[in-house]
Protein backbone atom coordinates (compact mmCIF):
# COMPACT_ATOMS: atom_id res chain seq x y z
CA UNK A 1 0.00 0.00 0.00
CA UNK A 2 1.34 3.41 -1.01
CA UNK A 3 0.37 6.30 1.32
CA UNK A 4 1.47 9.65 -0.09
CA UNK A 5 1.57 11.76 3.09
CA UNK A 6 3.87 9.35 4.94
CA UNK A 7 6.71 11.29 3.32
CA UNK A 8 7.22 15.04 3.16
CA UNK A 9 6.34 16.52 -0.23
CA UNK A 10 4.42 19.37 -1.84
CA UNK A 11 1.43 17.00 -1.94
CA UNK A 12 0.87 17.68 1.76
CA UNK A 13 0.09 21.31 0.85
CA UNK A 14 -2.61 20.14 -1.56
CA UNK A 15 -4.07 17.79 1.04
CA UNK A 16 -4.04 20.56 3.65
CA UNK A 17 -5.89 22.95 1.34
CA UNK A 18 -8.48 20.29 0.49
CA UNK A 19 -9.27 19.98 4.20
CA UNK A 20 -9.09 23.68 5.10
CA UNK A 21 -12.62 25.05 5.63
CA UNK A 22 -11.52 28.49 4.42
CA UNK A 23 -9.75 27.36 1.25
CA UNK A 24 -12.68 25.02 0.49
CA UNK A 25 -14.81 28.08 -0.31
CA UNK A 26 -12.84 28.43 -3.56
CA UNK A 27 -14.34 25.62 -5.65
CA UNK A 28 -11.87 26.07 -8.50
CA UNK A 29 -8.93 25.66 -6.11
CA UNK A 30 -10.58 22.61 -4.52
CA UNK A 31 -10.93 20.97 -7.94
CA UNK A 32 -7.38 21.91 -8.89
CA UNK A 33 -5.95 20.37 -5.73
CA UNK A 34 -7.82 17.14 -6.43
CA UNK A 35 -6.43 17.18 -9.97
CA UNK A 36 -2.88 17.73 -8.66
CA UNK A 37 -3.18 14.79 -6.26
CA UNK A 38 -4.52 12.65 -9.09
CA UNK A 39 -1.42 13.46 -11.13
CA UNK A 40 0.96 12.66 -8.28
CA UNK A 41 -0.71 9.35 -7.41
CA UNK A 42 -0.88 8.39 -11.10
CA UNK A 43 2.87 8.94 -11.35
CA UNK A 44 3.39 6.56 -8.42
CA UNK A 45 1.12 3.96 -10.03
CA UNK A 46 3.09 4.26 -13.27
CA UNK A 47 6.23 2.97 -11.57
CA UNK A 48 4.62 -0.43 -11.00
CA UNK A 49 3.24 -1.03 -14.49
CA UNK A 50 4.93 -3.41 -16.97
CA UNK A 51 7.29 -1.76 -19.46
CA UNK A 52 9.00 -2.86 -22.66
CA UNK A 53 11.91 -1.30 -24.53
CA UNK A 54 11.15 0.75 -27.64
CA UNK A 55 13.42 2.43 -30.16
CA UNK A 56 12.78 6.17 -30.51
CA UNK A 57 14.28 8.22 -33.35
CA UNK A 58 15.57 11.67 -32.45
CA UNK A 59 16.94 14.17 -34.99
CA UNK A 60 20.45 12.84 -34.28
CA UNK A 61 19.97 9.12 -33.76
CA UNK A 62 18.03 6.42 -31.99
CA UNK A 63 17.59 5.73 -28.28
CA UNK A 64 16.13 2.73 -26.46
CA UNK A 65 13.45 3.85 -24.01
CA UNK A 66 11.24 1.82 -21.65
CA UNK A 67 7.59 2.55 -22.44
CA UNK A 68 4.39 1.27 -20.82
CA UNK A 69 3.63 -2.09 -22.39
CA UNK A 70 -0.16 -1.95 -22.08
CA UNK A 71 -2.02 1.22 -21.17
CA UNK A 72 -4.27 0.92 -18.09
CA UNK A 73 -8.02 1.58 -18.16
CA UNK A 74 -9.11 4.44 -15.91
CA UNK A 75 -12.51 4.16 -14.23
CA UNK A 76 -14.01 7.22 -12.52
CA UNK A 77 -16.70 6.84 -9.85
CA UNK A 78 -19.00 9.83 -10.50
CA UNK A 79 -19.48 12.63 -9.59
CA UNK A 80 -16.82 13.55 -7.03
CA UNK A 81 -14.10 11.78 -9.01
CA UNK A 82 -14.21 14.09 -12.05
CA UNK A 83 -11.34 16.51 -11.16
CA UNK A 84 -9.35 13.75 -9.45
CA UNK A 85 -9.84 11.53 -12.50
CA UNK A 86 -8.67 14.37 -14.77
CA UNK A 87 -5.37 14.41 -12.88
CA UNK A 88 -4.90 10.67 -13.45
CA UNK A 89 -5.85 11.07 -17.12
CA UNK A 90 -3.34 13.91 -17.52
CA UNK A 91 -0.58 11.38 -16.81
CA UNK A 92 -2.08 8.37 -18.62
CA UNK A 93 -3.13 10.44 -21.62
CA UNK A 94 -3.24 7.45 -23.97
CA UNK A 95 -5.52 5.40 -21.74
CA UNK A 96 -9.15 4.52 -22.38
CA UNK A 97 -11.65 5.43 -19.68
CA UNK A 98 -14.86 4.20 -18.14
CA UNK A 99 -17.42 5.76 -15.81
CA UNK A 100 -19.60 4.48 -12.99
CA UNK A 101 -22.48 6.45 -11.46
CA UNK A 102 -22.78 5.48 -7.79
CA UNK A 103 -24.61 7.02 -4.87
CA UNK A 104 -25.41 5.90 -1.39
CA UNK A 105 -28.83 5.41 0.17
CA UNK A 106 -28.67 6.02 3.89
CA UNK A 107 -31.04 3.37 5.20
CA UNK A 108 -31.87 3.12 8.87
CA UNK A 109 -29.49 0.30 9.66
CA UNK A 110 -26.78 0.50 6.98
CA UNK A 111 -25.47 2.31 3.92
CA UNK A 112 -26.70 0.89 0.61
CA UNK A 113 -24.94 1.68 -2.67
CA UNK A 114 -26.94 2.18 -5.86
CA UNK A 115 -25.37 2.14 -9.33
CA UNK A 116 -27.35 3.94 -12.02
CA UNK A 117 -24.85 4.36 -14.85
CA UNK A 118 -21.93 2.45 -16.34
CA UNK A 119 -19.90 2.93 -19.51
CA UNK A 120 -16.61 1.09 -19.87
CA UNK A 121 -14.43 -0.59 -22.54
CA UNK A 122 -13.35 -4.24 -22.60
CA UNK A 123 -11.46 -4.89 -19.35
CA UNK A 124 -10.30 -8.44 -20.07
CA UNK A 125 -6.74 -8.91 -18.85
CA UNK A 126 -6.27 -5.17 -18.27
CA UNK A 127 -4.90 -3.14 -15.41
CA UNK A 128 -7.82 -1.05 -14.14
CA UNK A 129 -7.27 2.14 -12.16
CA UNK A 130 -10.34 2.80 -10.01
CA UNK A 131 -10.46 6.52 -9.19
CA UNK A 132 -12.54 7.94 -6.32
CA UNK A 133 -11.24 10.74 -4.08
CA UNK A 134 -12.94 9.43 -0.92
CA UNK A 135 -12.65 5.76 0.11
CA UNK A 136 -15.05 5.54 3.05
CA UNK A 137 -16.85 2.21 3.53
CA UNK A 138 -15.40 0.63 0.38
CA UNK A 139 -18.87 -0.56 -0.63
CA UNK A 140 -19.13 1.61 -3.75
CA UNK A 141 -15.70 0.40 -4.90
CA UNK A 142 -16.68 -3.25 -4.54
CA UNK A 143 -20.09 -2.85 -6.12
CA UNK A 144 -18.55 -0.91 -9.01
CA UNK A 145 -15.92 -3.58 -9.61
CA UNK A 146 -18.53 -6.34 -9.55
CA UNK A 147 -20.59 -4.44 -12.14
CA UNK A 148 -17.53 -3.84 -14.30
CA UNK A 149 -16.83 -7.57 -14.53
CA UNK A 150 -19.59 -7.71 -17.16
CA UNK A 151 -17.02 -6.06 -19.43
CA UNK A 152 -14.33 -8.67 -18.74
CA UNK A 153 -12.14 -9.70 -15.83
CA UNK A 154 -9.18 -7.36 -15.20
CA UNK A 155 -5.78 -8.76 -14.26
CA UNK A 156 -5.04 -6.03 -11.70
CA UNK A 157 -6.99 -3.35 -9.82
CA UNK A 158 -5.24 -0.16 -8.71
CA UNK A 159 -7.36 1.63 -6.08
CA UNK A 160 -6.56 5.36 -6.15
CA UNK A 161 -8.04 7.71 -3.52
CA UNK A 162 -7.12 11.07 -2.04
CA UNK A 163 -8.33 10.20 1.46
CA UNK A 164 -9.32 6.81 2.88
CA UNK A 165 -10.70 5.34 6.09
CA UNK A 166 -9.13 2.19 7.58
CA UNK A 167 -12.55 0.49 7.51
CA UNK A 168 -12.90 0.97 3.76
CA UNK A 169 -9.42 -0.35 3.04
CA UNK A 170 -10.07 -3.43 5.18
CA UNK A 171 -13.45 -4.04 3.54
CA UNK A 172 -11.84 -4.12 0.11
CA UNK A 173 -8.92 -6.25 1.28
CA UNK A 174 -11.34 -8.77 2.80
CA UNK A 175 -13.78 -8.95 -0.10
CA UNK A 176 -12.11 -8.10 -3.41
CA UNK A 177 -11.31 -11.34 -5.25
CA UNK A 178 -8.91 -9.77 -7.78
CA UNK A 179 -5.25 -8.76 -7.36
CA UNK A 180 -5.22 -5.19 -6.12
CA UNK A 181 -3.07 -2.43 -4.63
CA UNK A 182 -3.89 0.84 -2.85
CA UNK A 183 -2.57 4.31 -3.73
CA UNK A 184 -3.80 6.73 -1.07
CA UNK A 185 -3.10 10.38 -0.35
CA UNK A 186 -3.82 10.01 3.38
CA UNK A 187 -5.37 7.35 5.62
CA UNK A 188 -7.52 9.07 8.25
CA UNK A 189 -8.66 7.94 11.68
CA UNK A 190 -12.05 6.29 11.22
CA UNK A 191 -15.62 6.50 9.95
CA UNK A 192 -18.31 8.20 12.04
CA UNK A 193 -21.79 6.78 12.59
CA UNK A 194 -22.94 8.23 9.25
CA UNK A 195 -19.98 6.56 7.49
CA UNK A 196 -18.17 9.82 6.76
CA UNK A 197 -14.37 9.87 7.03
CA UNK A 198 -13.03 11.56 10.17
CA UNK A 199 -11.35 14.07 10.01
CA UNK A 200 -11.79 13.82 6.21
CA UNK A 201 -12.75 16.95 4.34
CA UNK A 202 -16.54 16.86 3.96
CA UNK A 203 -18.49 15.98 0.82
CA UNK A 204 -15.98 16.12 -2.05
CA UNK A 205 -18.70 16.25 -4.71
CA UNK A 206 -20.50 19.18 -3.08
CA UNK A 207 -17.22 21.05 -2.51
CA UNK A 208 -16.19 20.57 -6.14
CA UNK A 209 -19.54 21.22 -7.84
CA UNK A 210 -22.04 22.61 -5.35
CA UNK A 211 -24.63 21.06 -3.05
CA UNK A 212 -27.25 18.66 -4.41
CA UNK A 213 -30.90 18.11 -3.52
Amino acid sequence: MFILNQNNSIANHYLAELRDIHVQKDRMRFRKNLERLGEILAYEVSKQLPYSSASVSSPFGKVETPLIKDQPIIIAVLRAAVPFYQGVLNLFDQSDSGFIGAYRNEAEDEIEITLNYMAAPDLTGKTVIMVDPMLATGKSFLKSIQALKKNGIPKQIEVVSAIAAPEGIKHIQDNLDLPHRFWIGAVDDKLNQQSYIIPGLGDAGDLAFGSKI
